[in-house]
């Protein structure tokens, strides 16, 4: 294990430990896979995993105007594990999707004719994508475990999108397409879960709930005085094992508790219509902004005159096509 520049590199034997141990307030839904397809290979040395990360953190932030590197990890050819952005805050990565999402980078051009991945760095991906499913309870199926290559880079569409990235690469475990991840990578991630089914059944949970602070300390007991363990951020959503006394249990495993005065109820949902419209506000004549497809995964944060609204930022679609899971 090695840090600097603020990030750590793992092998995927301490990935797993240290991702198993972490505390993470977030509720998780999705993970992405992309590749980088610049810097690839030819740019890897062996040696340079965090002067690449530190490159691509620069580039995100200078050139990008991002306020830091946009994934939340970063697998190398050699099989070795960098972290990125706080697993406490979305990534950005696929444009209207990173809500509830880990994004992965795999370092590398995997488009057909481009690097072939080793080895190593495929057995990572699989792992690393197992450990991440089974920490986060994330279904392995083509809903949760998702391409950037299956969106519209302007809306986030998964409807018939216009313009798409490659990514993660048309020779990436069989290709880019859905059907491509169901035949050569989803039977990889399911086997190294080793015996756990994927997408068990939520843990037994009172509520969801959106932290609404800018930011909100994780105490170990429910007292303002207690151990500070870490933060969740403002829009985070959590999940609420028990009430005592104004304040939240977010694991059911652990003593993690925050202040339930800075934390709102949402409602978890699922789109039960082919497309539904996302608009700039509760009602038709709004501009739409994008869509969502049947099946699509969202919270309510807010309902008003038969409209929710599904993220903080104005982006709102019609109730009567939302079911409440």
């Amino acid at each position: 294990m090695e840090t600097k520049y603020g990030f750590t590199l793992f092998s995927i034997e301490e990935f797993e430990q240290w991702i198993k141990n972490l505390n993470v307030a977030r509720t998780i839904l999705f993970v992405q896979e992309h590749h980088t397809y610049s810097p690839s290979y030819v740019h890897f040395n062996g040696a340079n995993h965090l002067d690449l990360q530190k490159r691509m953190k620069n580039f995100h932030v200078n050139e990008r105007g991002w306020n830091d590197i946009g994934q939340h990890f970063t697998t190398f050819p050699d099989g070795k594990i960098a972290t990125g952005r706080s697993l406490e805050n979305s990534p950005a990565c696929i444009s209207y999707r990173n809500s509830n999402a880990i994004c992965i980078e795999n370092l590398g051009n995997f488009d057909a004719g481009g690097d072939a991945m080793k080895d190593l760095q495929k057995n990572t991906i699989v792992r690393m994508t197992a450990a991440l499913c089974k920490k986060f309870n994330v279904p392995v199926d083509v809903n949760h475990v998702v391409y950037h290559h299956w969106f519209d880079l302007g809306t986030g569409s998964r409807i018939n999108p216009k313009s798409t990235k490659s990514c993660p690469g048309t020779a990436f475990f069989g290709g880019n397409t859905e059907a491509a991840a169901i035949s050569g990578f989803y039977p990889l991630v399911k086997a190294a879960i080793s015996g756990a089914s994927s997408g068990q059944p939520l843990p037994s949970m009172i509520k969801y709930g959106m932290v609404n602070a800018d930011t909100l300390n994780i105490r170990s007991t429910p007292n303002a005085q207690a151990t500070k363990l870490g933060t969740a951020s403002m829009g985070a959503i959590l999940r609420i094992y028990e009430m005592k006394e104004g304040w939240y249990r977010i694991s059911n495993t652990k003593q993690e508790w925050v202040n339930g005065n800075y934390v709102k109820d949402v409602f978890r949902a699922k789109v039960n219509a082919d497309i539904l419209n996302i608009r700039t506000g509760p009602d038709a004549t709004y501009n739409k902004i994008g869509t969502l497809e049947k099946g699509a995964e969202v919270f309510i944060l807010k309902e008003e005159n038969g409209w929710s609204q599904i993220s903080l930022e104005e982006k709102w679609v019609a109730s009567k096509y939302l079911d409440r899971q």
